[in-house]
């Protein structure tokens, strides 16, 4: 190396070695322009837990045997029309993984309870009045994975105020709901059934006063025992201090369904479960979508 060449590189300033791993750790932080918000996360590659995804029904011949030997059993039984429903039918069986006495002893579980709850013969009549409160709607849009969406108020469910029966009565008028639409649904596109319901929990404004124990173990119980899994996953939205005693008590009663629960922001649930279009009016606002600067 020539003398000038040596003191051309020594006037050059010092810059100590980054250490590997730190480097590693920069290349793998994305920089973001101002002002652009990162993007949603795709709720349509939304995957329930190991454990608690519903057998898909493919038609297979032990499941068509199965389902033959369900079908004999409900027309022997009490309730025999009960029978004739081969949706619900196969749904008790994808839930109990084919095992018809399991299928049949949870099924007329469910047909001994929707007799004596009445849960046929709810009309839109005898739950208006408590759907009036604002508590408890069925939202006219799907979200982007085709789920019909029941979105609770829990602030507008005040404890003191409410008759239990009639908040058990408009659930159940709710899903009942949901489920009729899903059907209409799937028989418009055949091949692409969606089968589940989406729970949006909006906790906004929640108090002591909302906080219904009685009503969420009904809730619990309703749909372990007769909803089986139709609840694909529950949104909680905002939860604030005073909701986070209460869900230490809830959760065990869901055992292993409390993995279906997320924490949400309002900004989480219509950037990654709806469009700008289809977002329930609660959680729109102004502003959506963010604009990019």
């Amino acid at each position: 190396m020539s003398a000038a060449a040596a003191a051309a590189l020594a006037r050059q300033p010092c810059r100590p070695q980054q250490p590997a791993a730190a480097a590693r750790r920069w290349r793998r932080t994305p920089q973001r322009r101002p002002g652009l918000l990162p993007p949603p996360r795709a709720a349509a590659q939304w995957q329930p837990p190991p454990g608690l995804a519903i057998m898909p029904w493919t038609g297979a011949p032990e499941q068509l045997e199965a389902l033959e030997v369900l079908r004999q059993r409900l027309a022997a039984s009490p309730y025999p029309n009960a029978a004739e429903d081969e949706a619900t039918l196969r749904w008790f069986l994808q839930d109990r993984k084919l095992d018809v006495e399991e299928a049949e002893e949870k099924l007329l579980k469910m047909l001994r309870w929707r007799r004596e709850f009445g849960a046929d013969f709810i009309s839109w009549t005898d739950v208006a009045r408590e759907a009036a409160t604002g508590k408890a709607y069925l939202h006219s849009n799907s979200d982007v994975n085709g789920r019909p969406v029941i979105v609770v108020r829990a602030a507008k469910h005040l404890t003191d105020a409410s008759n239990l029966q009639d908040s058990q009565r408009l659930c159940v008028h709710l899903m009942d709901r949901a489920l009729e639409r899903l059907e209409s649904a799937n028989g418009s596109s055949p091949g692409q059934e969606v089968q589940t319901v989406l729970g949006i929990f909006d906790l906004r404004g929640f108090t002591s006063a909302n906080a219904d124990w009685g009503f969420v173990r009904f809730l619990v119980d309703i749909f372990f025992l007769y909803y089986p899994k139709r609840l694909s996953q529950v949104l909680f939205v905002e939860a604030p201090w005073v909701f986070k005693p209460g869900w230490e008590i809830v959760k065990p009663w869901l055992k292993k369904y409390a993995a279906l629960v997320r924490f949400v922001s309002v900004d989480e649930v219509r950037r990654e479960y709806f469009t700008p279009e289809t977002v329930p009016a609660d959680f729109g606002g102004p502003g959506f979508p963010p604009k990019a600067k």
